[in-house]
């Protein structure tokens, strides 16, 4: 059998995790899919797959060869995409992963433009607060928030963003406004962040950031949770500045020690390195480009 067609028959058994779900997902049957693996097998010389009575597994082998089996394929598909013409129109299956928050308010409405523009596409849109690893997770483009690591991607700046202190108005009336970051240690701190005793806020100092370790009031693990705290002015909280864009333009929430902050955490469009240029990532790349430094600019 065709060696293409053998690792794409098994990248389907492996994610499929059985050999009817991969069967069904390739449009053939299980006998020629059983076929087909031990053909692959047989050539390699390993075992790929672990059979038991309810699921399949990839052996450690097997993970390494779907790995690199799965670049190897997308390859080829983006391969014959650039041999069709930079002006084919984008078709086929796209995933997308971004922060939550983020994704909801700047991400979405992007994917909702592309979509409408490209009606042979699909997105499957994955908005998760964690550090996806798109080659694991099967993910096509990323946007991301902070420094990035050394890495293989490709990665596009688009803009950045402010992390910020905000409170009420009621709380500020009642409590004052903290003159320095020194001060919020006479305030209620409410942190947006893993349960724990204490936090440590970064501020700019004269020459280099300066560690302020607090004793939050309330800590809770969601930004949308701080927020409504802040709002009900319970007390004084950092988050980033996209987060609150509503609260500041109706004066729910105020920036307070704006001179304090530190240096705003770049945003970019991460994708996977290959070879040749998909025409579908392609185009939602530049879309996305396009949206969010019009909307991080305003």
């Amino acid at each position: 059998m065709d060696r293409l067609h053998l690792m794409t028959v098994f990248i389907a058994v492996a994610e499929e995790e059985g050999f009817a779900a991969g069967a069904r997902r390739m449009g053939m049957s299980p006998p020629a899919v059983t076929r087909a693996i031990s053909a692959l097998e047989q050539r390699l010389g390993v075992k790929l797959l672990q059979r038991t009575t309810r699921h399949v597994r990839v052996t450690e082998a097997g993970q390494r060869y779907l790995d690199d089996a799965r670049r190897i394929v997308a390859e080829v598909d983006e391969a014959d995409e650039a041999a069709a013409g930079i002006n084919a129109t984008p078709r086929g299956h796209l995933a997308v992963t971004a922060p939550v928050l983020f994704g909801k308010l700047h991400v979405m409405p992007g994917i909702v433009d592309y979509l409408q523009r490209y009606p042979d596409m699909e997105v499957a849109a994955l908005f998760l607060d964690r550090v996806v690893n798109l080659l694991e997770e099967g993910m096509d483009v990323a946007i991301r928030i902070g420094a990035l690591p050394d890495s293989a991607m490709k990665a596009i700046r688009v803009g950045e963003v402010r992390r910020v202190l905000c409170a009420a108005p009621t709380y500020l009336a009642q409590h004052g406004k903290p003159a320095d970051p020194a001060d919020l240690r006479q305030h209620t701190i409410i942190a947006a962040s893993h349960v724990s005793p204490s936090v440590e806020w970064k501020f700019a100092g004269p020459d280099e950031l300066q560690g302020i370790r607090l004793k939050p009031r309330l800590t809770v693990t969601s930004n949308d949770a701080a927020i409504e705290a802040a709002r009900c002015g319970l007390g004084i909280t950092r988050l980033l500045s996209y987060q609150i864009t509503s609260e500041l333009s109706t004066d729910a929430l105020r920036i307070i020690l704006p001179e304090y902050e530190p240096a705003p955490l770049p945003v970019h469009i991460v994708h996977r390195e290959s070879k040749y240029g998909s025409v579908k990532v392609r185009s939602f790349i530049d879309l996305m480009a396009e949206h969010l430094r019009r909307t991080l600019a305003a």
